[in-house]
């Protein structure tokens, strides 16, 4: 944390208006305020919002998704603006997030993004607006129990739904250096608050597939999408449709605190996304005055290091309000950043530029998206650039497959990361480090583009095939292995590398899928999700059992390895034995006997390089030590999966299957191992999953499973119903058709006017 400037002992009053509400029914198409609209929800708690214009549809919107998320939605509007402390505490994490969100998120950004909104977006921002307090004033007294009664639950504004908007954006770029931003200062003063090292965090991922016509039952397409979010927080998915009729028909999800389908489908298409391995930031290394540590040298004049006063009201450990103030320091490329290996001391600093901080785009990106009839026009819609940091995967009902890392990403080439980049003296290999001193290291503008200094759409990898493409977080490279994607910039992604065991599952199967000389069906693509095969497991496995069975090497580890039938279902035994066994096994110098083979990379590496005495003996020890661990955590070798890996909803333990990518799986869940508990809460991993296509005469199917539930609520209906059939192996047919939704044995419906 920065250094501390004052801190001033107070009280702050906070006063918020309520009335009440009219009753929920009314026969007016539109009220006084031109909102009219139907929610009908479906079982499992998704709703279907319907109305004659973008203003009531964002009405409706939000009101829908304040019901299952009001909390978490209140939560992230103090967030955003810098309030966490006076509500929930002055902790170092509450105090980093408010100076952060108050340094960035100023009225001059905001105005910014406001300025750049089309109409449509402004109409459905203020309907927004609008039915988030509408919901308030009418369930005032029934609000969930994690925020009835709380301060910091008020009704919204439109300038708190634009700092929402611009927080999303930047929460996996510049949102990630949080503390090192507020941390840096020109002295050494941290008033006792500790430096962060640097550490870039793990990230979420997802995988997708769109099968084309050459390969499928219905001669038309699939799209298999399958996001790893957080289970947790304002990044889970909340499905909805969404209806205004001979305009927009589109269903699937959104995140809890934004107003649009994120991923989703509508009668003609369908795409997902999968974060991409494309830089979304450089640092610039700033050459220091020698008499003051506050300039920067450029164009060989020295500018000012801008300093941003911050004061953030916060509530101690005695419940007193006091107010803090700190300092932010800011140069023409962004924010400085501090770490121990990036430090700002006499000679240099180091100023993160973000690609997506001033990208304005996303929603009409969305709009065009949830209203394109096929995959050229998916193609067109994220052109416009509106899509912050993940690839894009779509199919389409005349048979098509489309991939695209088409997102905000810095226009940099080659040439001029040969001759600018800054490498070695503490710098971390990860991170693109630039000078700082010249215009001639800038990201290059090129009119092409929508986005200042960021890629123009024509120099990203995109590709349409009928046969297939895939991305499971990994470059573009191999989008489909008999057509590689190669010369693009290296600030996207690597090409001829190898691919991770996540990827390489994938493409297996597909390919095994393919072999068999048999048409693709949906089921076909659900199973490469719910056999829960280990795919490193089938690699690897029987090598290490070779290993096993060396003179006096035989373990209960090897006993327990040697019945797993490879598998992560809930009633696989041993599977979390390999989990922890392959943490520690993948780090082996010289592990394996077929090194990667950029002409076989789905194939390769592959093997234990059974001869090499050393890895025998490093295998060995790596089996021991897992075994150790998990004695250790009271988790027996040979515990059921479902028994120790489980999400706890209301008292009850729900056994949930898969595994960590790295440790071979396809079916992605990431969590960490509890003393006498096992592996549980869930983090991130299998969220969102859709399964949408067309049959013979191209009719829609579309198939879903939510894994944690529609709320997040625990007093809610939909907290638990989803993720008990995700448990199963379940998936819910998805009411998109008009027949469908009125056919629904738990639909009931309102129309809200105002």
């Amino acid at each position: 944390m920065k250094l501390l400037l004052w801190i001033v002992a107070g009280f702050l009053i906070v006063l918020v208006s309520s009335c009440d509400s009219g009753a929920d029914d009314s026969t007016g198409r539109l009220g006084e305020k031109g909102y009219g609209v139907d929610i009908r929800w479906t079982s499992y708690g998704i709703p279907h919002v319907k109305a004659e214009d973008w203003g009531s549809l964002g009405y409706g919107f939000a009101y829908a998704t304040a019901k299952d998320a009001v909390c978490v939605i209140a939560r992230d509007v103090q967030m955003v603006n810098g309030s966490l402390s006076q509500y929930f505490g002055d902790s170092e994490s509450n105090l980093t997030s408010d100076v952060f969100h108050r340094a960035i998120l100023t009225d001059t950004k905001l105005s910014e993004f406001a300025a750049q909104q089309s109409k449509r977006s402004h109409r459905m921002n203020a309907g927004y607006v609008a039915g988030y307090n509408r919901f308030l004033r009418d369930k005032k007294d029934q609000l969930p129990k994690s925020c009835a009664g709380k301060g910091w639950v008020r009704p919204i504004t439109e300038s708190d739904l634009t700092r929402l908007a611009i927080g999303v954006g930047i929460r996996y770029g510049l949102g990630r250096f949080q503390q090192q931003m507020v941390q840096a200062s020109p002295t050494d003063d941290l008033e006792g608050l500790a430096r962060a090292q640097w550490e870039l965090p793990v990230g979420i991922g997802s995988n997708a597939v769109a099968v084309g016509k050459d390969l499928t039952a219905s001669g038309r397409s699939i799209l298999f999408g399958n996001p790893h979010y957080p289970w947790r927080g304002s990044s889970r998915f909340h499905m909805i449709h969404l209806t205004i009729p001979d305009e927009l028909d589109v269903m699937g999800v959104s995140l809890l605190n934004t107003n649009r389908v994120a991923i989703g489908f509508n009668k003609d298409i369908a795409w997902t996304h999968t974060v991409s391995t494309a830089t979304r930031f450089t640092l610039y290394q700033l050459k220091l005055n020698p008499e003051n540590a506050r300039e920067y040298l450029y164009q060989g004049q020295y500018r000012p290091i801008n300093e941003q006063k911050i004061t953030v009201t916060s509530k101690d450990e005695k419940g007193e309000l006091i107010q803090k103030g700190y300092s932010v320091y800011f140069t023409h490329f962004g924010p400085v950043i501090e770490t121990d290996q990036l430090p700002w001391d006499e000679r240099v600093a180091f100023s993160l530029r973000d690609a997506v901080i001033d990208n304005y785009l996303t929603a009409d990106t969305y709009d065009a998206l949830g209203r394109a009839t096929s995959t050229e026009e998916v193609e067109k819609a994220i052109s416009i650039q509106g899509v912050y940091w993940t690839n894009t995967v779509a199919s389409d009902r005349h048979g098509n497959a489309f991939y695209a890392d088409i997102s905000g990403t810095p226009n940099l080439n080659k040439q001029l990361l040969d001759r600018c980049r800054i490498k070695g003296a503490g710098v971390p290999d990860r991170l693109i480090v630039l000078r700082g001193d010249t215009k001639d290291c800038e990201w290059i503008e090129d009119p092409a583009s929508s986005v200042s200094g960021a890629l123009p759409p024509g120099q990203m990898p995109r590709l349409t095939r009928s046969d297939y493409v895939s991305n499971s977080n990994d470059s573009y490279w191999l989008s489909n292995p008999r057509a590689p994607l190669e010369g693009y910039s290296p600030i996207i992604g690597n090409e001829g590398t190898a691919r991770s065991l996540r990827t390489r599952a994938g493409l297996s199967q597909i390919s095994e899928l393919i072999k068999t000389g048999n048409k693709i069906s949906p089921s076909d693509i659900q199973d490469m999700l719910y056999n829960q095969r280990n795919f490193a497991a089938e690699l690897l496995l029987d090598d290490v059992l070779k290993i096993c069975n060396e003179p006096n090497r035989t373990s209960e580890a090897c006993g327990v390895l040697k019945n797993w039938d490879r598998t992560m279902t809930v009633d696989s035994r041993g599977g979390h034995l390999w989990r922890e066994f392959w943490d520690s096994a993948r780090k082996i110098p010289d592990l394996f006997a077929s090194p990667f083979d950029r002409s076989d990379p789905v194939n390769t590496p592959s093997g234990i390089d059974v001869s090499n005495k050393n890895v025998r003996q490093a295998v060995h020890d790596a089996l021991e030590q897992a075994s150790e661990k998990l004695t250790k955590s009271s988790i027996g070798l040979d515990a059921r999966l479902g028994d120790i890996q489980y999400a706890e909803r209301n008292g009850k333990l729900i056994p949930i299957p898969g595994g960590e990518g790295w440790a071979g799986m396809f079916s992605m869940i990431r969590t960490r191992l509890q003393e006498g508990k096992g592996y549980t809460p869930i983090f991130h991993g299998n969220s969102y999953i859709q399964v949408i296509s067309w049959d013979e005469e191209g009719d829609l199917s579309a198939q879903a499973m939510l894994t944690y539930s529609q709320s997040p609520e625990p007093d809610s209906p939909h907290y638990d119903d989803l993720t008990e059939i995700y448990s199963s192996g379940g998936w819910i047919n998805l009411p998109f058709l008009e027949k469908e939704i009125a056919s629904d044995p738990n639909l009931h419906e309102i129309r809200l006017v105002e």
